[in-house]
């Protein structure tokens, strides 16, 4: 269902690569009928004795039809379409995080009444194998964190301004004309594609509810080439990142940029590309890296699915594997810490009035509330005579950085939004 980008890219895998699958699933892949609305584009693959209609109910009406592929997208039409199919007791396959994210523990449940399988690697990090990972190879480990670059659209332009020194309205018209970025961009760069994924790994890494709510998600608009040149003059790179941490009986759940030091193998990763770093007990550190989008790369991925459910049904089991990776009853309503009770280091800069007292007052704001300063930076005085003070402190609480900015925002002293990046030393 859906023959847009990633529904021709399944359909084109499964034409082309016929004999590579047959020999490593042991039976034959029929790609029996596609639904679309639009029926008459050409795709440029030969879809041989495959049907092409505008009916999806045809599809879910077919007996014969073992498995369905979603490809549709969005969070209405699919969403009755995937609990129809579940419901008539049809595997599903999709791609869809923001459905997963948002009504993925109803359809997790929706499978276990109907005894069929629910499989999305492809929702999270495109080709990079992370559910599987999660799932099933470190199925002996506590996941003590996970950091993720997972949006191609946020890594680009961030990239985009660190080498060439373009403003971030530049750089997101640059991703739009590569069709890296939508022309309607706000899902990726204020980072809620992000968080949709995120919560679906949380999910998968702690046995707890798929909680999306309860996320804290900030995105890139504001970060400007002078914020990155600072982070490179501290030693740091500017990325998006989609954090997971266990703290206790919680866990930290959080989307938004960071700075991380120049020898995280994160902070290389550049362009388009996505990647993902495990801390688990047993393995130590892990990482994935790949295409996080584009046809062939989340086709190949929805095509993992597709092979696995394939070889239940040859062995005549379903649901081997946990859809999210415990069985249902053990999965749990793991609280996710509130950010306010949030422990990390900071970058703030400030647009600070050039005159005698400014860095006093600022620390003395600071100070108070017992956050200490590591290093201070001042660069040279603005026409309308401010100057950018940029400070990196110490660990301190988000509710004693967040309580000091308001007290500074009411001094005269400082003008305009300052600007707050976390600092993560240990990926």
């Amino acid at each position: 269902m859906g023959y847009g980008v990633v529904g021709a890219g399944v359909a084109k895998l499964i034409k082309e690569k016929k004999k590579l699958l047959e020999s490593r699933i042991g039976a034959v892949l029929n790609l029996k009928t596609i639904a679309d609305i639009d029926t008459a584009t050409d795709r440029g693959i030969e879809l041989g004795d495959t049907a092409l209609v505008n009916d999806a109910l045809s599809i879910l009406d077919d007996p014969s039809i073992d498995i369905i592929v979603e490809t549709i997208g969005g969070e209405t039409i699919a969403k009755q379409f995937i609990e129809t199919a579940l419901d008539r007791k049809k595997h599903v396959v999709t791609a869809n995080k923001a459905l997963l994210a948002n009504h993925g523990n109803e359809l997790v449940s929706m499978a276990r009444t109907n005894r069929v399988d629910l499989a999305f690697e492809a929702s999270c990090g495109g080709c990079m194998p992370i559910i599987k990972s999660l799932r099933e190879s470190l199925v002996a480990n506590n996941i003590k964190s996970m950091s993720g670059i997972l949006n191609g659209t946020c890594n680009y332009i961030l990239t985009k301004i660190a080498k060439d020194g373009s403003s971030f309205e530049d750089a997101l018209k640059m991703a739009q004309e590569l069709g890296y970025a939508e022309a309607e961009p706000s899902l990726d760069i204020d980072g809620f594609d992000t968080a949709h994924k995120l919560a679906i790994l949380n999910s998968l890494a702690h046995g707890m509810h798929i909680n999306l709510k309860d996320i804290h998600v900030e995105g890139i608009r504001h970060i400007t080439p002078d914020d990155i040149a600072f982070a490179r003059e501290f030693g740091y790179t500017i990325k998006l990142l989609a954090i997971g941490k266990i703290q206790g009986d919680h866990v930290e759940a959080r989307v938004h940029p960071t700075m991380i030091p120049d020898s995280d193998p994160l902070s290389h990763v550049d362009s388009s590309m996505n990647a993902i770093a495990i801390d688990a007990d047993a393995t130590g550190r892990t990482m994935l890296y790949g295409h996080g989008a584009g046809m062939m790369p989340t086709a190949s991925a929805v095509l993992s699915d597709i092979a696995d459910i394939a070889r239940n049904i040859i062995s005549g089991i379903t649901r081997r594997v946990p859809i999210m990776g415990y069985p249902e009853d053990n999965i749990i309503s793991r609280p996710v810490l509130p950010m306010s009770e949030l422990y990390t280091k900071y970058y703030l800069k400030f647009d600070a009035k050039d005159h005698p007292g400014v860095l006093a007052e600022i620390s003395g704001i600071l100070g108070a509330r017992n956050i200490s300063i590591k290093s201070v930076h001042q660069r040279g005085r603005k026409t309308d005579g401010h100057v950018p003070v940029v400070m990196i402190t110490h660990t301190a609480r988000e509710a004693w950085v967040q309580d000091a900015l308001e007290q500074i925002l009411g001094t005269e002293t400082v003008t305009g939004t300052p600007v707050v990046i976390r600092i993560e030393d240990n990926c």
